[in-house]
């Protein structure tokens, strides 16, 4: 699904936020992201999802080089790809129905979306992507007056109905308590699995990593410290990783 070779992402400033990162991600993976802040994993999130170019490498989304596309074919791509963002991305003003069924913007028309504000499109489609997130009574509420969890599985509910081949997920409990977090990631993983679709997740919560996904990247600096089997991410290894101690060989 992903093959980065060599990747680097320098910022005008001079800021290298990502620095020859090299894997693959195969398609149906589900991938956990660690690191300490700073680290460069949302900006390593943003060229997976295309919003960035690297500055120099390649990045291959499927059999497609996205340094070497043209604009329109990246507008294509994207398509492809679903984001859940730790700050939801959602328009707290109108009803959970509207801001589900913006998973569909990037093949509606201009025409058909401002259409579908006045008379919800493809209702059936949001109604059942409620249903699988847990929430199907929520479909006609301001969600503005949801719980910061009922937000989140509103933001999980668009990329549904968007249904894309990968799903990146960037913080998507950062903002919710440790219990509810835990609900949330295993909603994820359990959909993905599900829908064979390709799950990659940026987590600050360790221990979310571990217990849910087969594999774990541990990221600092910029770069790919460890490529592990989750049952492989040692004590050690992540003593290395959050306070840079010595990783005997």
């Amino acid at each position: 699904m992903y093959v980065l070779e060599h990747v680097r992402k320098v910022f005008r400033d001079g800021t290298v936020a990502v620095d020859d990162a090299s894997f693959r991600i195969q398609p149906g993976e589900i991938v956990a992201i660690i690191g300490p802040s700073g680290a460069g994993k949302t900006t390593l999130f943003r060229l997976l999802n295309a919003t960035l170019r690297p500055t120099s490498g390649n990045l291959c989304l499927g059999e497609e080089d996205l340094t070497q596309v043209s604009p329109r074919r990246l507008r294509q791509l994207r398509r492809r790809i679903g984001t859940v963002y730790q700050q939801h991305n959602l328009v707290p003003q109108l009803r959970v129905v509207h801001n589900v069924l913006a998973g569909n913007l990037g093949r509606w028309s201009l025409a058909k979306a401002l259409c579908s504000l006045l008379l919800p499109r493809d209702l059936a489609r949001g109604q059942q992507a409620l249903e699988q997130v847990g929430i199907p009574e929520k479909i006609y509420a301001r969600t503005a007056h949801l719980s910061g969890g009922q937000q989140q599985r509103v933001a999980i509910a668009r990329v549904l109905v968007q249904d894309p081949d990968v799903i990146l997920a960037d913080e998507p409990v950062a903002s919710v308590d440790p219990t509810l977090g835990q609900a949330i990631m295993r909603l994820l993983v359990h959909l993905a699995e599900k829908s064979h679709k390709t799950l990659i997740v940026n987590l600050h919560a360790v221990s979310l990593a571990l217990e849910l996904f087969p594999r774990v990247i541990g990221f600092r600096q910029g770069r790919v410290l460890f490529d592990l089997p989750a049952d492989a991410v040692t004590e050690q290894v992540l003593a290395h990783l959050y306070a840079g101690g010595a990783l005997d060989e």
